[in-house]
C-alpha cells in the first residue's frame, strides 16, 4: 500500500465494516493475505461453506469490500454464469467496469461469438468431403448441424470441452467419440476462415483460457492484488471445478499471475476427486449459525435490547445470520405475542414492518428470480415504484450491478407465505410477469433485424425461459405442456440450453410447490449428467412428455441427430422415420437421407433429398447433400448440377464452391476445378479441405510440386487433419517417395486408428517397398474395420493378383463388387483376372459393365480391347485401343496392345505404334515400362533388346504376379508371331526360372 489519504467514503465503509457482527476472524485471515507479497501467501485459495443462510454472501461481499480497500481488482462470478466461457466473459466485462480491460481476451471473444454464430447459421451443412475415385481413395465422412454438435454433451465431452463430465468418457466408445469429433472439425472447416478459428469454435475453453490468462497477467501488473469470488459454489461448481483446477494449479493454459486470489463461497464442501491433491493450497472457511452472543451482539447494534423482542428473533431465526438481520432491520421495540413466538421468521419481519407499502413491495419482489428496476416496476404498485433503494438495502437483497435477487432462505419462506395467504394474487402477479417477459421478447423481434432462429439470441432465450418460469408458477397444469414443448426446442438448440430449462423447471417447481414439475426439472438435470445426455433426455421427453404431434417430431428428429453423431444408424433412421410418420417434413427427409448416406444406403438417401427438395427446393442443404451422395456412388456427371444449383442459391458459401469444384475434378474438368477452388480461397483463405482438394487437383493434372505445397499449407493450418496427411502420403507413394509415404500413413493412422483408407494405402506403399507380410497386416486390418470397403478389398485383390495368388484375387474383388456393384476398378480388376484365367467371354461382360457406367475409364477400355483380340476379334480390339488412346495418349501399355492387334492383322501401321511404345515407356522406370519394351522388341524380332530389357525386368526383382502376367503375354505372342516360337520359349522359360518359390 502506499501512503495516499484516503477517502471520506472510504473511511465510512471501514467504520461500518469494524462495527460488523461475527466472521471477524475469517476477516482477518483474509485480509492478512492481502498484506503479505504474493512470493510470502501459499493458501491463494479461500473456500467459504456452510448452510443456506449462514452468511457466505454477505462474507463474500465483506471481503470483497475488504479487497477493494486495498486497490484489489474484483470481480464475482455466480449461479448467472453457466459455464467456463461465461465466467471468463463476466470477469474481463467487470474489469471493465473498473478501467481495466482485458483486451486480447475481448477480442478473442469477439471473434468466439461470431465464429460460433456462423458455425450455427450454417446449421445442417454437411461435411468434409473425399470420395472414392476409380483406383483411388476416399474418406467420405459428415456431421450434422454445428448448432447441434456444439450442443450436444456427447460430443463436447468428446472433446474435452466441458470440464467436470469427463468421467462419463470411460462408458462411451473412444473409436465413435473419436469420429465424431473428426467430423466436426472438417465441418467446421469447411466453414470458417481458418484452422485458429476452426479451433476456437470446436473447444472454447481451450482457445480462450491462455488468452484469458495472459490478459490477465497484463491486468496484474497494475494492481497489488486480483481477487475473483465464486459465489452459489454448490451450483457451479460442478460446470467450473476442473477448468478453475487447472488455470489455478497447472500449466494446461498458461501461468496465472501470483497476485491472483480465489475465493470460492458454497454449501458444499469441494470435491474431492477434483481438489483433493490440492487442499494444501485451500484456506478452509466452515461458516456455523452465529452463536447466541454474536446474534445478540447484532441486536445490540440495531438498538434491540427487550429482552422478549430478543428471544422471539433467536428463535424464529435459529441464528441464521441473514434471519437474524432481516427480523433486526425493523428495529421491533416490543412483540405483542411474546409469550407466543409462532410462525417463521419472515412472516415476523413483514410484521414488525410498519409500512405496509414496503410489507406488500417486499412480498412482490420475492416473486422474480433476478430484480432490476424494469421488473422491479412491473411487479409493484404504483405507491411503491419509488422504493427499490430501499429494497436494495435489505440484508437479505443480494446486490450486483443494478440488478439482485432475494437470498434463498428468506425467497423461499416468501414465496410459500404467498401462496398460502392469496393464490389468485399469486397467480395474478407470475402472469403479470409473465406477460412483461413476452412483451420483452416481442419488442425485440420487433426493433431487431430479422435473424432465421431467434433461439440463437441470448436476449431473447432469456426473456423466454423467465415468461416460461413465471407461467409455471401461475399456474402449472395449464403451462406444463407448453414448457415440455419449450424443452425440446431447447434442446434443439443446445444441450446448455436444455439445462437452462430443466433448471428452470426444477426452481418453477420447488417455488409454487409442485412435485410434478420439480421432478421433470430434476430427472432431466439428472439424464444431462449422465452419458448419452442427449439421447437420455429426448427419451424422456418423448417417453413421458405428453408433447403434441410437433413436439414429437421434433423431438424424434433431435434424438435421431444424437444417435447419428456417434454413427448409430440403425437407431437414427428409426428416429427420422418416427418423425416423418407424425409429419413429413422437408426437415426429416434431409436427415434421414443424411443419415441414408453415412450408412452407404445411397438409393434410400437419393429418395429422401429428392423428396426434401421437392417441399423445399430452395434450401441447398439437401442439394448439395444429394451431389454429394451421387459423387459417392461415383455418379459424379449427376452431382454436379446439384453442386451447380447450390452455389447459385448460395454464390458466397466457400463450401458449395468448393464442393462443386470436387466435382469437375472427379470429371476431370481441371481448369474449372482449381477456379471454384481459388474462389472458395478468396473468401475464406484458411479452409483447409479447399487447400488440399486444389493439391489433389494439381496432382491430377501432374502438377506434383504446385500439390505438394498445397497439402503443406493445409497440415500447416489443420495438422491434426488426418484425411490431409494421408493424402499427401499418397502423392509421396505414387511418386516413389516411399518413406515420406509411410511416415504420412503412420501419422494419419495414430491420429486415426481407425481410418482404413489410410491402412490400405499404406498397405500399397509397403507392398512397393518389398514388405509383403506388413502390407497383407494392413489389408487385413482395414477390411477387418470395414469389412464392405471397396476399395480396400479391391487394393488386397490386386496384392495377391500380384503374389499369383488368382484364387483369393477373386474372392476379393467379387466381395468388393458385391459391396459396390458399379465399383469400376473392381470390375475392371475381376475382368483382368478372368481374362489370365481364359474365361474371356466373363471378363468382357465385366469390362463393358464398367465402360458403361464410366466411358471415360481408358484403363476399361484398354482392358476390353486387350480381350477383344485375345477372341480374334481384332477390328473391335484396334477401335478400344484408338479410343483409350483418345483419352490417354501417352500411356505406352495402350499403343502396344495396338500394335499386336495391328501386327496380328499385318497392318503396316504397327510399326509406327510400336515405335510410338519404345518412345513412351523408355522415359519411364515402373517394371511396367520395362516389361512392354521387352515386348515391344519381341513383337519386332529385335531379339538383343529384347534380351537386355529382360534382363533388366528381371534385376528388378519381380513378384510372382507380375512374372505370371508377362509369361502369359509372351506366350500370346507365340500365336501372333509363329516364326519367334522358339526364341519366346526360351524367354519363357527364362522368367518362369526367376519366379519366387
Amino acid at each position: 500500500m502506499t501512503g495516499r489519504r484516503l477517502s471520506r467514503q472510504e473511511l465510512i465503509r471501514r467504520r461500518r465494516r469494524s462495527g460488523l457482527i461475527g466472521r471477524q476472524g475469517e476477516q482477518e485471515t483474509f485480509k492478512d493475505a492481502l498484506q503479505h507479497s504474493p512470493e510470502e501467501i501459499t493458501q491463494f485459495l479461500f473456500h467459504i461453506h456452510g448452510q443456506a443462510g449462514v452468511g457466505k454472501s454477505t462474507l463474500v461481499r465483506q471481503l470483497e469490500s475488504l479487497a477493494r480497500d486495498e486497490q484489489a481488482l474484483t470481480a464475482y462470478v455466480d449461479e448467472s454464469t453457466a459455464d467456463a466461457v461465461e465466467a471468463m466473459e463476466a470477469i474481463s466485462s467487470q474489469f471493465n467496469q473498473e478501467g481495466v480491460e482485458l483486451k486480447g481476451f475481448e477480442k478473442l471473444l469477439a471473434t468466439y461469438r461470431q465464429r460460433r454464430h456462423e458455425a450455427d447459421a450454417s446449421a445442417g451443412l454437411a461435411g468434409m468431403p473425399s470420395e472414392s475415385t476409380e483406383g483411388g481413395s476416399g474418406n467420405d465422412r459428415q456431421s450434422p448441424s454445428p448448432s447441434s454438435v456444439l450442443g450436444s454433451q456427447l460430443a463436447l465431452t468428446g472433446l474435452g470441452m466441458i470440464p467436470g463430465v469427463g468421467a462419463f468418457t470411460g462408458v462411451l466408445d473412444p473409436n465413435q467419440v473419436a469420429a465424431g469429433a473428426d467430423r466436426l472439425k472438417a465441418l467446421l472447416s469447411s466453414r470458417l476462415r481458418n484452422h485458429e478459428d476452426v479451433e476456437l469454435v470446436l473447444s472454447p475453453i481451450q482457445g480462450l483460457t491462455p488468452a484469458f490468462l495472459r490478459s490477465l497477467t497484463e491486468a496484474a501488473e497494475r494492481r497489488s492484488w486480483i481477487v475473483l469470488f465464486f459465489d452459489t459454489y454448490e451450483r457451479i461448481g460442478p460446470m467450473l471445478d476442473v477448468w478453475l483446477r487447472d488455470i489455478l494449479v497447472t500449466d494446461r493454459y498458461g501461468q496465472l499471475p501470483a497476485n491472483v486470489i480465489v475465493v470460492l463461497a458454497g454449501q458444499s464442501e469441494l470435491d474431492v476427486r477434483c481438489w483433493g491433491d490440492w487442499l494444501d493450497l485451500v484456506t478452509d472457511l466452515p461458516l456455523e449459525v452465529f452463536t447466541e452472543t454474536e446474534a445478540r451482539q447484532l441486536l445490540s447494534t440495531k438498538g434491540i435490547t427487550n429482552e422478549k423482542v430478543i428471544q422471539v428473533i433467536l428463535e424464529l431465526s435459529e441464528r441464521l445470520p441473514v434471519l437474524v438481520s432481516t427480523l433486526a432491520q425493523a428495529h421491533p421495540t416490543s412483540v405483542a405475542d411474546v409469550g407466543d413466538p409462532s410462525g417463521t421468521a419472515v412472516e415476523r419481519f413483514l410484521k414488525w414492518e410498519t409500512n405496509a407499502v414496503r410489507r406488500a413491495t417486499a412480498l412482490a419482489c420475492a416473486l422474480p428470480q433476478e430484480l432490476d428496476e424494469d421488473t422491479y416496476r412491473t411487479v409493484v404498485d404504483e405507491e411503491a415504484r419509488e422504493e427499490f433503494s430501499w429494497l436494495r438495502s435489505m440484508p437479505f437483497f443480494v446486490n450486483r450491478a443494478g440488478r439482485g435477487h432475494y437470498h434463498d432462505v428468506v425467497r423461499s419462506a416468501m414465496l410459500r407465505l404467498q401462496r398460502q395467504q392469496s393464490p389468485l394474487r399469486w397467480k395474478e402477479q407470475h402472469n403479470r410477469l409473465a406477460d412483461a417477459f413476452r412483451e420483452r421478447r416481442t419488442q425485440l423481434e420487433e426493433n431487431s433485424p430479422p435473424i432465421d432462429d431467434w433461439w440463437e439470441d441470448e436476449r431473447w432465450r432469456s426473456y423466454r425461459l423467465q415468461e416460461t418460469y413465471h407461467r409455471l408458477c401461475a399456474d402449472y397444469r395449464t403451462a406444463m405442456p407448453c414448457a415440455l414443448r419449450e424443452l425440446v426446442d431447447a434442446h434443439d438448440h443446445d444441450i446448455t440450453t436444455l439445462r437452462r430449462w430443466a433448471q428452470a423447471l426444477a426452481r418453477a417447481g420447488q417455488d409454487t410447490d409442485a412435485p410434478t414439475v420439480r421432478q421433470w426439472g430434476q430427472q432431466l438435470l439428472i439424464a444431462l449428467e449422465g452419458p448419452q445426455s442427449g439421447v437420455t433426455a429426448a427419451t424422456l421427453l418423448l417417453s413421458r412428455g405428453g408433447l403434441d404431434t410437433s413436439g414429437k417430431c421434433l423431438a424424434y428428429i433431435v434424438r435421431g441427430y444424437e444417435h447419428r453423431v456417434v454413427n448409430n444408424y440403425e437407431e437414427s433412421l428409426a428416429d427420422y422415420t418416427a418423425s416423418i410418420a407424425l409429419e413429413p417434413t422437408a426437415r426429416g427427409f434431409r436427415n434421414r437421407g443424411e443419415t441414408y448416406r453415412l450408412a452407404g444406403r445411397y438409393d434410400e438417401a437419393l429418395a429422401d433429398f429428392d423428396r426434401a427438395i421437392e417441399l423445399e427446393p430452395e434450401v441447398a442443404w439437401a442439394i448439395e447433400s444429394r451431389g454429394q451422395t451421387y459423387v459417392s456412388m461415383g455418379r459424379y456427371e449427376e452431382a454436379l448440377p446439384d453442386f451447380n444449383r447450390a452455389v447459385e442459391i448460395e454464390p458466397d458459401n466457400p463450401w458449395a464452391i468448393a464442393r462443386r469444384g470436387e466435382g469437375n475434378r472427379l470429371t476431370s474438368r481441371h481448369e474449372q476445378a482449381l477456379a471454384d477452388f481459388n474462389r472458395a480461397l478468396e473468401i475464406s483463405p484458411g479452409y483447409a479441405w479447399a487447400i488440399a482438394s486444389r493439391g489433389q487437383t494439381y496432382e491430377s493434372m501432374g502438377r506434383d510440386e504446385e500439390a505438394l505445397a498445397d497439402f503443406n499449407r493445409a497440415i500447416e493450418i489443420d495438422p491434426d487433419s488426418s484425411w490431409t496427411i494421408a493424402t499427401r502420403g499418397e502423392l509421396y507413394r505414387i511418386t516413389g517417395r516411399y518413406e515420406q509415404a509411410l511416415a504420412d500413413f503412420d501419422r494419419a493412422i495414430q491420429i486415426e486408428p481407425n481410418y482404413a483408407w489410410a491402412l490400405a494405402s499404406r498397405g500399397e506403399t509397403h507392398e512397393s517397398m518389398g514388405r509383403y507380410a506388413e502390407a497383407l497386416a494392413d489389408f487385413n486390418r482395414a477390411i477387418e474395420i470395414d469389412p464392405n470397403y471397396a476399395w480396400a478389398l479391391t487394393s488386397r485383390g490386386q496384392f495377391h493378383k500380384s503374389m499369383g495368388r488368382h484364387e483369393e484375387a477373386l474372392s476379393d474383388f467379387n466381395r468388393a463388387i458385391e459391396s459396390s456393384p458399379d465399383y469400376v476398378w473392381a470390375l475392371v480388376s475381376r475382368g483382368i483376372i478372368l481374362r489370365l484365367e481364359s474365361r474371356n467371354e466373363e471378363a468382357l461382360a465385366d469390362f463393358n459393365h464398367a465402360i458403361a457406367i464410366n466411358p471415360a475409364s481408358a484403363y476399361a477400355v484398354t482392358n476390353r480391347g486387350v480381350t477383344y483380340r485375345l477372341l480374334g476379334r481384332h477390328a473391335e480390339a484396334v477401335s478400344d485401343f484408338n479410343r483409350a488412346i483418345e483419352m490417354e495418349p501417352d500411356n505406352g501399355w495402350t499403343h502396344y496392345e495396338k500394335s499386336v492387334a495391328l501386327y496380328a492383322t499385318r497392318d503396316p501401321g504397327c510399326q509406327t505404334c510400336v515405335s510410338r511404345t519404345i518412345e513412351l515407356c523408355t522415359s519411364g522406370n515402373h517394371i511396367a515400362d520395362i516389361g512392354n519394351l521387352f515386348l515391344a522388341h519381341c513383337l519386332m524380332s529385335r531379339w538383343s533388346s529384347a534380351e537386355r530389357y529382360i534382363a533388366t525386368f528381371l534385376s528388378k526383382n519381380p513378384k510372382r504376379g507380375d512374372i505370371a502376367e508377362l509369361c502369359a503375354v509372351t506366350d500370346t505372342l507365340r500365336r501372333i508371331v509363329p516364326s519367334a516360337e522358339g526364341q519366346l520359349l526360351s524367354f519363357i522359360r527364362q522368367i518362369e526360372a526367376a519366379s519366387p518359390g
